[in-house]
């Protein structure tokens, strides 16, 4: 296949698909702005948590003991997850609710005072603005087939930027002038250069959210591709009604086993008795909100049964506990934070340059076009006399 015609394929294939999808990456990144900050801006939403003046933290048994009084339908395990800072509230959720039963994520949500637990918030996942806007964000409101569909739109706008960066490479003569960041006057060449400098600075950051967009809805296909382990699972049980103390033994066992870990989330038993499971982060780890040290303890006295711990995870393993922080640039602290929320304007920046230099191209071409039309033939060549006619 010559230049020139590969070249015709990948600035129709840049235009067609960067249109037919440029609208879904704009609503997914300017989202994925929101939810970077969504956990504070929820926080700053709440009304201010009630802190008693030297109170120490909750026991993870109190913790247990409150959502059981408050809730006392809910009987499964609970999913704790600890405050990051004094003056935030203990959150908590119930998976598999019967009210929700059926959806593809719905858990109960609960929030509790740091000093005092009582009651602070009770809703459902989805029920809030930012839930709302997160379920948009992964599945498009659509459940698990809509998080396949944020899956193929990740990786077909992998392949619009490539083709974009394929149609911008300039020659090594013209290198400088390529990366201008400056754009020139005039509405036509300043949109050319806002298009090119977006896309060209922002290739980097915009494939690494795309990828690691893409793997968050291909979890299992992205492990197989690289060859990871699969994860670390519960053991098994014989059905026993765990012990009232336990929980707090299993905080004790966790933290002498971890001892530079900060213990994060707590999944407590339940009525039938399976393993509570502990996650806590150690300080290499890439994210302090979702860390990958767990460890599992019997229910009946707290025992540790099993633990994963991410310092003895293969490359590949440890590739996949980067995808999530990457992703929200968590890994990277609140500079990473602010990075990946501008990052998120920037299909938007793409999309309005690209369809203004799409309007500029029809624009010139019809008015070649009428130019063309309006213009008078060409006069007919005269018609030249022969010597037999002369008299």
């Amino acid at each position: 296949m010559g230049s020139s015609r590969l070249r015709r394929l990948a600035l129709a294939f840049h235009l067609w698909s960067g249109l037919l999808l440029g609208s879904w990456l704009v609503l997914l990144g300017l989202t994925g702005s929101v939810l970077v900050f969504y956990v504070d801006i929820e926080q700053s939403l709440a009304p201010a948590p009630v802190v008693q003046q030297d109170a120490r933290p909750a026991s993870a048994s109190a913790i247990e003991a409150a959502l059981r009084l408050h809730f006392p339908r809910y009987d499964g395990p609970w999913r704790i997850e600890l405050p990051m800072s004094p003056a935030a509230p203990v959150n908590a959720r119930y998976y598999g609710a019967p009210e929700r039963k059926g959806q593809h994520f719905a858990p109960f949500l609960v929030s509790l005072e740091p000093s005092t637990l009582a009651l602070r918030e009770a809703r459902f996942w989805g029920d809030t603005p930012l839930t709302w806007i997160y379920n948009l964000h992964f599945t498009l409101l659509l459940g698990k087939g809509g998080a396949t569909a944020v899956g193929m739109i990740g990786l077909l706008n992998v392949a619009v930027l490539l083709a974009g960066i394929y149609l911008w490479w300039p020659s090594p003569q013209r290198w400088w002038s390529g990366l201008r960041i400056l754009p020139r006057s005039g509405t036509v060449k300043r949109a050319y250069d806002l298009h090119c400098t977006g896309g060209v600075y922002g290739l980097l950051l915009l494939l690494a959210l795309l990828l690691t967009g893409s793997a968050l809805a291909f979890p299992d296909q992205t492990r197989v591709l690289l060859g990871a382990t699969p994860a670390t699972t519960a053991p098994a049980l014989p059905a026993a009604p765990p012990a009232p103390q336990a929980l707090d033994e299993a905080v004790r066992q966790a933290q002498r086993a971890f001892p530079q870990a900060d213990l994060r989330w707590i999944e407590t038993s339940g009525a039938r008795g399976t393993p509570i499971m502990l996650r806590m982060h150690q300080p290499f780890e890439p994210s302090r909100r979702f860390p990958q040290t767990r460890a599992w303890h019997d229910p009946r006295n707290g025992n540790l049964l099993r633990s994963s711990d991410p310092a003895h995870a293969g490359l590949a393993q440890q590739f996949t506990h980067w995808m999530h922080p990457l992703h929200n640039g968590e890994a990277f602290g609140q500079a990473g934070r602010w990075i990946v929320f501008a990052c998120g304007f920037l299909p938007l920046l793409l999309l309005v340059t690209g369809v203004i230099r799409w309007r500029h191209k029809l624009t010139a071409r019809a008015t070649v076009q009428h130019q063309r039309q309006k213009s008078p033939p060409p006069p007919a060549a005269p018609m030249a006399v022969g010597r037999a006619g002369a008299a």
